[in-house]
């Protein structure tokens, strides 16, 4: 790790503050750039994700997609949390602190849209940002990406009854533009870019050359994602200074749900005998949100100033800091996780196997 990286955690503290400065000293701007949008995907940010992903991208050899049918134990767990457990404990917190604990500091009549919000955030898992924290976790590739492709199937079948059952709504309008433009710009495209990109390399310079391509790209990737931090609070700095404390209530349950998410995922994992490459990425995907669809779907559902669109906007704004701090976790206890007994017998299998 570079000592950039090292430090990670605190480039991260200044671009959420330079992002909220700079979205109130040139709030022009920032609506200009905001306002580059189609069906709710903001543009410019999906370019500085590309910036984040292709890199990651770049490294998986498609050919060695098959070897992830021996981690077939970490996909049932990510599938387990994201599809079984995530929505409904986001559901139960939800209920818990806005509509009970919280409930006497909140504004009445947004109560129910507070908590319809954090459903709609926790009913999808992310679809681009895992790449990056796979890659900060020293994930292994090939799982990352046939989890985030699987888990994009389930999406468009199991969304909308999901959220449909816990909202208690007899039709969910799902944004489908938002669903399939996100897809397409964070898996599709990214993908055909960077395996184009890999392929070419190898025809030419050989691994000696892809090396040095990924040595250039890591930096790039990692100022992509600070690049992202500042316009992101730079779009939602007027929100998160107008109402700190709602703010500051409606990520209590989002951050108990992420933390609660992410060491049930991890720790099943070691019950089973995964790999610790796989356990962290599996971790963070079980853990993270795709915000853009949820925001989307606040929107659509419940209107631009609804509170349903505000809880999914704070899941935004806390998503970056509270996934790398997951990340310091899930590599702080590699050695940990490690000396557990099914991790340990399945090591001396695979190794004794070949």
């Amino acid at each position: 790790m570079s000592g950039f990286e090292r430090y990670l955690t605190l480039w991260v503290g200044l671009c959420i503050v330079a992002g909220i400065a700079l979205g109130q000293v040139f709030p022009a701007v920032f609506q200009s750039i905001g306002a580059a949008e189609i069906a709710n995907v903001n543009l410019p940010v999906a370019a500085l994700i590309w910036l984040m992903i292709i890199p990651m991208l770049v490294k998986i050899d498609f050919a060695a997609l098959s070897t992830v049918k021996e981690h077939w134990r970490g996909i049932g767990v990510t599938l387990f949390i994201n599809w079984a457990v995530k929505p409904f404990s986001m559901a139960l917190l939800g209920w818990i602190f806005i509509g009970w604990l919280f409930k006497p500091y909140l504004p009445a009549d947004q109560i129910n849209g507070y908590i319809a919000g954090l459903i709609l955030l926790a009913a999808a898992p992310c679809t681009a940002m895992v790449f990056v924290w796979s890659n900060l976790s020293r994930g292994e590739p090939h799982f990352t990406l046939s989890q985030v492709a699987l888990n994009d199937v389930i999406m468009v079948f199991a969304f909308a009854p999901i959220v449909g059952l816990l909202l208690g709504l007899s039709a969910i309008t799902v944004p489908w533009n938002t669903l399939v433009l996100s897809v397409a710009l964070y898996i599709v495209v990214p993908v055909i870019v960077a395996q184009f990109a890999r392929r070419r390399v190898l025809a030419t310079g050989g691994q000696q050359s892809l090396d040095a391509l990924l040595r250039h790209l890591q930096p790039l990737s990692l100022l992509a994602l600070l690049s992202t931090l500042v316009l992101l609070f730079g779009f939602q700095g007027q929100q998160i200074l107008a109402q700190p404390l709602i703010i500051a209530m409606l990520a209590v349950p989002i951050l108990i749900q992420v933390y609660f998410n992410s060491a049930l995922a991890y720790l099943l994992n070691r019950a089973a005998g995964e790999a610790h490459c796989v356990a962290g990425p599996s971790a963070l995907i079980g853990a993270s949100n795709f915000f853009e669809l949820a925001v989307a779907a606040a929107i659509s559902l419940f209107g631009f100033h609804s509170g349903a669109a505000l809880a999914t906007v704070v899941g935004v704004l806390i998503e970056v800091p509270v996934m790398l701090s997951i990340v310091k976790i899930v590599n702080a206890s590699q050695r940990w996780y490690e000396s557990g007994q099914a991790v340990r017998s399945r090591a001396l299998a695979a190794k004794f196997q070949g």
